[in-house]
């Protein structure tokens, strides 16, 4: 029984199961999406999510750390500098795994693909960027608008008044 025991061990030891996923880790950052098994997607997931949020706070300690867990000096580049800029404002969730449905034919393993979720252009509207959250209520935007409103009336207003009164002294 395997209560309680949240690693998928990917059928490896220790060193070797580091290895793959840092190896992993490294192929996604620098190709923003990869396509692997679904097991080794939901690993690697775990594994590459607090790294990319480590990189949000650029620090020499924060940097060393991630150094020692992917050990390409390439790809802590890209995380630090592409990676974290695009995902500065979102709060997690940093992939996504799409199942293809199909499997590999040497032992019928599912197959995915993992990428990173601001990286795809596919699903965001016509290239928009994200637009900053307001707030939901009416009050403050309806007494704005009064506000803007009124005093643009009441100055169209005093010219047409000045215009009534000289066109009466010409006559």
């Amino acid at each position: 029984m395997r209560h309680g025991k949240k690693i998928n061990h990917l059928g490896r030891k220790s060193a070797h199961r580091h290895a793959l996923l840092s190896n992993l880790a490294s192929s996604l950052i620098l190709n923003k999406r990869i396509t692997t098994t679904v097991a080794k997607a939901k690993a690697l997931k775990k594994y590459v999510e607090p790294l990319i949020t480590k990189a949000k706070d650029n620090t020499t300690h924060s940097r060393r750390t991630v150094m020692s867990l992917l050990q390409n000096k390439e790809s802590v580049t890209t995380l630090f500098g592409e990676v974290a800029g695009r995902v500065a404002d979102r709060p997690g969730g940093y992939t996504r795994i799409i199942k293809f449905g199909d499997v590999r034919l040497g032992d019928a393993a599912e197959m995915c693909l993992l990428e990173l979720v601001d990286f795809n252009d596919l699903y965001k509207k016509d290239g928009e960027e994200k637009k900053a959250k307001t707030r939901r209520g009416r009050k403050a935007k309806k007494a704005d608008d009064a506000e803007v409103v009124a005093p643009e009336a009441a100055a169209e207003e005093k010219p047409k008044k000045a215009a009534k009164k000289s066109a009466k002294s010409k006559e």
